[in-house]
């Protein structure tokens, strides 16, 4: 973790000594800040206004227990909760989502989603692909094409966050990586992996500035010597490293001590504690997902709690339930509230479903034939349901919609056209953001 000290007024603009700036994972000597902060400019489309909050619930969720319920299924299926009317007519979702339920006009519940390659991972949710013959250094995330194609809205504010916290089970901890794109387009992690490992004390504005001078020796000798080209635009890394280090935006947009009381008891609070290998129940980063989003930031990634409910499958349902419903209910009404609906996409979903059939320690096992997510904002046509699964949820009957799909229309809705638009591996092969002539945007959304 680097803490920068100092004047408060010489340094984030005034902000208080009990909101110093915390970055994690920065480090001046290494570069990495740089490296992180800035995105390639080739591919350039106009995405002013718009972002993306990704939230993954770490484990598989239950389809059929949220919003795609069997009551005419048996016992042994239909399990524990009953559903309930939303505010638009002929939508039920489960019991336990009643906030979610009346802003259901808001919303798309896609019942149907397929393609899901059954490993315990972010990886599919995070780029929509599988992780198996990859191009060379890999897909990248949805959050590190926005940052490559889009780049930063301000110097001083990155335009790929992640705020999903390091998990037991690593693979469910991942905030989206950069693939082929490069650690230039890999999330900036407020709270990331060097969060104890680097702690600078009294660094003021004029020391800074210092280091500034020596790396900008170094990096001119680097230049000098370099004969691929691979030096060019360091010079504007730097630039938002230090625009970062020396405004108050980005420490403002996470301190949430900023927002009203009110807005803070609407969202909730959670847990800040690791649920066994899975992520936390802080219901907090819904908040903070969208201050960052307000202050500039493009995508923002999250992880919610554990859902790999093996056992106990209903008992665990009734505790995090009402805490997704509270908190994604409060993140769509605020972002209405504030004007940002129509231009911000959200998204909410797992790597899988789970068994229709309802194991011997009351949970359900995995079942990677088909799963849910829920849609909201990006300018999309919501207030409907989309797919639908046989009367035991086994698989899909109508309107199966891949990963892949989702991407296209999260994409498109950031103005970026995957009919078009391809970025270069690291052999040099331009790739599409989606498989061309099988993934297109949603029709029903756009």
């Amino acid at each position: 973790m680097l803490s920068i000290a100092g004047k408060p007024v010489a340094l984030c603009d005034s902000l208080d000594r009990r909101a110093f700036l915390k970055l994690g994972g920065l480090a001046l000597g290494g570069l990495s800040l740089p490296q992180i902060l800035k995105a390639e400019q080739a591919n350039k489309v106009n995405g002013d206004g718009k972002g993306v909050i990704m939230i993954y619930l770490p484990g598989g969720p239950p389809h059929q227990d949220m919003w795609d319920l069997k009551t005419d299924a048996p016992a042994e299926i239909r399990g524990e909760f009953t559903p309930i009317q939303t505010r638009v007519p002929g939508i039920e979702i489960c019991e336990h989502f009643p906030r979610l339920a009346s802003c259901a006009d808001k919303l798309t519940f896609i019942r149907s989603i397929v393609g899901a390659n059954g490993q315990h991972h972010a990886f599919q949710c995070l780029t929509g692909r599988e992780d198996r013959n990859q191009p060379a250094g890999g897909w990248p995330s949805l959050g590190s094409v926005v940052s490559s194609v889009l780049g930063p809205r301000d110097a001083a504010i990155p335009p790929f966050v992640g705020l999903s916290p390091k998990t037991g089970h690593a693979p469910w901890g991942d905030n989206g990586q950069a693939g082929f794109l490069g650690i230039a387009n890999a999330p900036f992690t407020p709270a990331g992996d060097g969060k104890d490992n680097l702690v600078l004390n009294g660094i003021t504005l004029e020391r800074l500035q210092d280091r500034r001078q020596v790396l900008a020796s170094f990096d001119r000798f680097r230049s000098s010597v370099d004969q691929s080209g691979m030096m060019k635009g360091v010079d504007a890394f730097q630039e938002q490293a230090f625009g970062i280090l020396t405004s108050s935006r980005l420490a403002e947009a996470l301190d949430l001590e900023r927002e009203p009381v009110e807005v803070r008891d609407r969202y909730g609070y959670g847990e800040d504690r690791l649920q066994d290998d899975g992520s936390t129940r802080l219901l907090t980063n819904f908040l903070m997902a969208r201050r960052l989003v307000e202050a500039g930031v493009r995508c923002v990634t999250l992880s919610f709690s554990r859902w790999d409910w093996h056992n106990d499958n209903f008992k665990q349902g009734r505790r995090d339930f009402p805490m997704l419903d509270q908190a994604v209910s409060a993140l769509i009404e605020d972002l209405d509230q504030r004007g940002m609906l129509e231009n911000v996409s959200v998204v909410v979903w797992g790597e899988f479903g789970r068994t229709p059939k309802i194991n011997s320690m009351g949970g359900r096992d995995h079942w990677p034939q088909v799963s849910c997510a829920m849609l909201a904002g990006g300018g999309m046509k919501h207030g409907q349901v989309i797919g639908a699964t046989n009367r035991l949820g086994e698989y899909v009957t109508q309107r199966p919609v891949h990963f892949q799909e989702v991407f296209a229309t999260l994409y498109k809705a950031m103005g970026i056209d995957v009919t078009k638009l391809t970025l270069n591996d690291l052999q040099g092969r331009p790739r599409y953001l989606v498989d061309q002539n099988q993934y297109q945007p949603i029709h029903e959304l756009i």
